[in-house]
């Protein structure tokens, strides 16, 4: 062995390997150590697994008992998680007055992809244009400003009133005449374009003048520049901060309902009051979460790997 080589150092508690980052000891599974990031149970060994899982369970079983002890838990329980409400809450029956809220909720998802993908269009065109330095387009930037200045200061359930029951009322031929549906998802995509805008900006101002210099060096345009160097740079930075937006998209779907449309969280108001039960609201909140949970974990392994490669590219 050469002596000049030193062995790993050694975690003191688990007698495991540890790492170092710019010289520092760091014992593994910590953010420091650089490696695959802290598990949801396991980041230091048996010892650290046996301990989370206990207070996990701990934690839960006082939550538990907190509910169950409380004086009015019985009454809880039959009004928001009673199984036979539960049931027919998500299958619905029309002749009783009542609507499927597991039916519903595909109106959630399709009002959300449409509206992801027009936010993710016009959000970029917004944000090339306040990007831009011309002087032809400066009465542009100035509307663009205004647009989202507007529409991240006025509330979306406000921007949804005003097109669902202004825009009809003003008569206008084919304009005045859409669904309620389609003024939610209009409301949707005005509103959440103006954030997505911003998360855009900041993506493009993240990547160097240098490659935009170094890609006009080799011949190539500024509009090609931008397609081919600048973009996929910028989208790639931006994608976990979108992708915490479109969670909240996908929630706020529920307001559209606000206009009558029967989505999921209105057709779970519409059985709540026709049977005066609230576990129609608790299915409409499973249903939410079976949609946001997995795209939250998809984001967060995808802010896992970005800061992994990042940190790999910082110690070489």
């Amino acid at each position: 062995m050469d002596e000049n080589q030193q062995d790993d150092p050694v975690d003191p508690l688990t007698g495991l390997p540890a790492r170092t980052v710019g010289g520092l000891w760091a014992p593994p599974g910590t953010f420091a150590s650089g490696g695959r990031g802290s598990k949801l149970f396991s980041g230091g060994g048996t010892r650290a697994t046996v301990v989370s899982s206990v207070s996990t369970i701990v934690v839960l079983g006082i939550l538990v008992a907190i509910f169950l002890l409380a004086p009015g838990a019985r009454a809880v329980e039959h009004a928001f998680f009673n199984p036979t409400d539960m049931w027919q809450s998500f299958i619905g029956n029309p002749k009783k007055g009542y609507y499927s809220v597991g039916a519903a909720i595909w109106l959630n998802i399709r009002m959300f992809l449409v509206a992801e993908v027009l936010i993710l269009a016009l959000a970029l065109l917004i944000a090339l244009i306040r990007q831009s330095a011309g002087p032809a387009l400066f009465p542009i930037r100035i509307l663009t400003t205004g647009y989202v200045d507007f529409f991240r200061g006025v509330p979306l359930i406000l921007v949804i009133f005003a097109l669902g029951l202004g825009i009809p009322a003003l008569s206008l031929p084919f304009v005045s005449s859409q669904p309620d549906v389609v003024y939610g998802v209009a409301a949707l995509v005005l509103s959440y374009s103006a954030y997505v805008s911003e998360v855009y900006r900041a993506g493009l101002n993240s990547v160097h003048r240098s490659q935009v210099a170094a890609a006009r060096s080799l011949g190539l345009s500024q509009g090609t520049s931008l397609r081919y160097v600048v973009l996929p740079q910028a989208v790639r930075n931006i994608i976990p901060p979108l992708l915490n937006d479109f969670i909240s998209l996908q929630k706020d779907t529920a307001l559209v309902g606000t206009l009558g449309v029967i989505e999921a969280n209105k057709a779970a108001d519409i059985y709540s009051e026709t049977v005066f039960n609230f576990s129609s609201f608790t299915v409409a909140a499973i249903l939410f979460l079976i949609l946001t949970i997995p795209l939250a974990r998809f984001t967060d392994r995808l802010i896992e790997r970005d800061r992994r490669r990042r940190l790999a590219g910082g110690t070489r």
